[in-house]
């Protein structure tokens, strides 16, 4: 589940620094901060959208692990 929950935010940061890391060796500008800023708002917008689903499948988790709690208590 941590992979189905990681994985697209993981990505996303990925790509945006690779696409930011091209662009700053082909105009030799090599400021940190223009590597940070890119990541940070394609992180909360993948979060911003994938939040709901992601939550929902936390939820379903732990109602899961909560109903399986009988049957761990038994043995």
């Amino acid at each position: 589940m941590t992979a189905v929950l990681t994985l697209p935010i993981l990505v996303l940061a990925t790509l945006v620094g690779a696409v930011v890391a091209v662009l700053q060796a082909a105009t030799q500008v090599q400021e940190q901060t223009l590597t940070l800023l890119p990541k940070i708002v394609v992180v909360g917008l993948a979060v911003a959208l994938f939040g709901k689903f992601g939550i929902t499948l936390c939820a379903q988790l732990l109602v899961d692990a909560v109903a399986q709690l009988p049957a761990i208590v038994r043995g």
